[in-house]
């Protein structure tokens, strides 16, 4: 018979897991993985080049290897696959412009989490939103962020590509595009659909440079506008993804009215998310998403399948259903 008796591993491991977490992200600051993917480099070499001292940097290293980020031969240490493939600022697989601003702004939010479950608000409401809206006034960093929402978003748009009956439509907008990786993928994979994103007009040589790169620009137009203050472009398809839990409910049903509103008959809209599972126990990914929002925005909360359908028969919608897609995100589709 198997030893039953609960140990404390997990315990002490899920509280102290935010040692690798800031492991990684100072990694991440530092370049590291960038320094690293232009050869191997000993501690020294290394405390030398990212301008570190001794005490403590080759421990730091070491745990790196340890969290799997960093091999290590000898007295040298490389890149592992995918640390050379998501870490290194010099490629277009770059996810680091997300983890620089998790670690930036992120990082110290969820360090105020007691605060913010005890008043439901951020720890700074002044501060709520502005380091996005910062991030909109330099295009380096836009570009870099809105880069990373295409390393996160690419794995939902080709299980979308191919779950959604696309034969049936002829255009489709995205709205809140960032670089237009939705919207690319869906035109690459079916060659009738036109179209395009929406976005703040900050984006637009963002989004054009990455449709011209797939050789789209004929068939993928960028749309300026605010989604809450400007008219939404109408389309056959419309898609919302990583949009709806940054907002309130009231907001919310705000978007999926308008939504409504500019679709015709028959069109449909497609919300992804990390769609919780509706008996809030699986998709820990949404889960936590949602407790970021309560630590990074106003009134945001993630949300299950089960709610999305019910607001989307709330403002009019006739059919709906939910499609899983790729790692912890879903589809919730609503047919007008």
């Amino acid at each position: 018979m198997m030893n039953e008796n609960p140990t404390p591993d997990m315990v002490l491991q899920l509280g102290l897991a935010f040692w690798g977490s800031k492991a990684l992200l100072s990694a991440v600051e530092l370049g590291l993985f960038t320094t690293l993917a232009q050869g191997s480099r000993t501690a020294k070499a290394l405390t030398a080049e990212l301008g570190l001292q001794p005490r403590g940097t080759t421990d730091w290293l070491d745990a790196l290897v340890s969290l799997g980020v960093l091999n290590r031969a000898s007295d040298h240490y490389s890149n592992t696959p995918a640390a050379e493939m998501f870490l290194d600022r010099a490629k277009p697989s770059y996810l680091g412009g997300f983890l620089e601003m998790a670690n930036a702004v992120l990082y110290p939010s969820w360090g105020q989490l007691t605060q913010a479950l005890r008043t439901g608000h951020p720890h700074n409401e002044a501060k709520a939103g502005q380091d996005f809206l910062a991030m909109y006034q330099d295009q380096e960093r836009l570009r870099q962020f809105m880069h990373a929402m295409t390393c996160l978003s690419i794995g939902a748009a080709l299980a979308m590509a191919e779950k959604f009956p696309w034969d049936r439509y002829h255009t489709v907008i995205d709205i809140g595009a960032a670089e237009g990786c939705v919207p690319v993928q869906l035109a690459l994979r079916h060659p009738h659909l036109t179209g395009g994103g929406l976005d703040l007009p900050a984006t637009v040589q963002i989004f054009e440079n990455y449709v011209a790169s797939h050789k789209l620009a004929d068939r993928l137009r960028f749309y300026p506008g605010d989604f809450f203050a400007d008219p939404l472009p109408s389309a056959d398809v419309l898609v919302m993804g990583h949009i709806l839990h940054d907002w309130s409910l009231e907001e919310k049903l705000i978007l999926l009215r308008r939504a409504y509103h500019a679709l015709p008959p028959g069109g449909a809209l497609i919300i992804y998310d990390a769609i919780i599972d509706d008996d809030r126990r699986a998709n820990t990914f949404g889960l936590l998403m949602s407790v970021n929002m309560l630590v990074e925005t106003q009134g945001g909360f993630d949300y299950t399948a089960a709610d999305c359908r019910s607001w989307l028969a709330d403002v009019g919608f006739r059919d709906t259903y939910t499609e899983p897609l790729a790692g912890p995100d879903s589809m919730v589709v609503g047919i007008k």
